[in-house]
């Protein structure tokens, strides 16, 4: 490896990651992910890697670059076909997060159905005999149906702690047909929303699903019925959610990604009921932001050493 070759981290990550990088590397931060800094200070990186959406032309800023690694598992921050078409190798780190948005989802879905604040507020602010009769009207998760609209590593790992621990049936729908386990039920997207109770959006933001989660599959939902987001914005059909959570057609719902991010001040999503809104959190946890930061700096290193990553998402890059 040539001597102290610079890496662009995105963002600043856990320090046992940039502790792994330091004896072999110069790590730079720039002071924000705004595309035109990082344009600038990728001129002279040799390998990035990635908590904010690149720039689509960031390898023509970077005629050093080498890697690009992923601190997560999306690529939509990446432009992995530019990358590829400059003979820059791009890894990501599938798995490495799986629990955390699985249990996001899980805590999501209590907030909604089950929302202990309330009892809480209204035990201190009017006493037991005000908070109590409230739950009459909580149900419980066991016994429901969780549909999963991408069946892949979260949403299998998703689907066994809804089935093992709260004994949910389990509904799933995925691009390969006949590829599901025997616990989760192949169904269609229309019966997906249909017959679930609670709709959790696990799938990659491709072409294909861009918009997916349409007015009309969001229309099939059950009045009491709940959609978690831990996808990209884009796979819903955002006017529509609002308008479905405003005239409360849906029993709720539950955002963590969403069209236009950091989610401006003025969305009509802040004035929907029944919403929760987290800011693209749902992967992130003390336990994930280390496990990510670790094997993400091991990647890099693998990349500058002139190795191949171990999550290599572009073969073809060594043919350009």
């Amino acid at each position: 490896m040539p001597d102290q070759p610079i890496v662009l981290l995105t963002n600043a990550m856990h320090p046992d990651g940039e502790a792994i990088l330091a004896p072999h590397v110069r790590m730079i931060v720039p002071p924000d992910a705004k595309a035109e800094t990082l344009r600038e200070w990728a001129k002279n990186a040799d390998g990035i890697i990635v908590r904010a959406k690149l720039p689509d032309d960031i390898v023509d800023h970077a005629p050093r670059l080498k890697g690009i690694v992923r601190h997560g598992v999306g690529l939509d921050f990446i432009p992995v076909a530019a990358a590829t078409a400059r003979g820059i190798a791009v890894a990501n780190l599938p798995g490495s997060n799986t629990n955390a948005v699985a249990e996001y989802v899980m805590s999501a879905l209590m907030h909604l159905r089950r929302p202990l604040y309330r009892l809480d507020g209204s035990l201190r602010s009017q006493g037991w005999n005000a908070a109590r009769p409230m739950a009459d009207s909580l149900p419980e998760l066991a016994g429901s149906t969780l549909g999963i609209l991408g069946v892949g590593t979260i949403g299998r790992h998703l689907a066994g702690i809804a089935r093992n621990g709260f004994g949910m049936k389990v509904l799933g729908t995925s691009r390969r047909k006949g590829a599901l386990p025997d616990d989760i039920e192949e169904v269609s997207l229309d019966d997906l929303f249909a017959r679930s109770d609670a709709i959790a959006v696990c799938c990659a933001l491709t072409d294909e699903t861009r918009g997916m989660v349409s007015r009309t599959l969001i229309g099939r939902m059950r009045p009491t019925a709940i959609l978690v987001n831990v996808s990209r914005g884009a796979v819903i059909e955002t006017p529509a959610l609002v308008e479905a959570l405003r005239a409360q057609k849906i029993g709720g719902a539950a955002l963590d990604v969403f069209d236009v991010q950091p989610l401006p001040a003025n969305d009509a999503l802040f004035d929907c009921p029944n919403l929760l809104l987290t800011p693209h959190t749902a992967g992130i946890t003390a336990t994930s932001g280390r496990a990510m930061a670790v094997s993400s700096a091991q990647e890099m290193l693998r990349i500058l050493r002139g190795e191949q990553p171990l999550n290599l998402v572009n073969p073809a890059y060594k043919a350009a």
